[in-house]
């Protein structure tokens, strides 16, 4: 089994948080992040973006993962 980088182990918890806030919206219409940083506010921008990015990260490096 591959053993994962310290950036690949951040940039998948980040896509799995990602993944249960979209959950939440999609059950609840909760959005986590809006609620604890606000609507559209800097922060809960960067953190969209930043999962966003760890997402692309992730679609990027998993076929060499896989490899491993």
């Amino acid at each position: 089994m591959a053993r994962l980088d310290v950036i690949s182990w951040v940039a998948l918890m980040l896509l799995i948080i990602g993944g249960v806030n979209w959950g939440l919206i999609g059950l609840f219409n909760v959005d986590l992040v809006a609620a604890i940083f606000g609507t559209m506010t800097f922060w809960s921008r960067l953190i969209y973006i930043i999962v966003g990015v760890s997402a692309v990260y992730v679609a990027v490096m998993a076929p060499k993962l896989a490899k491993k």
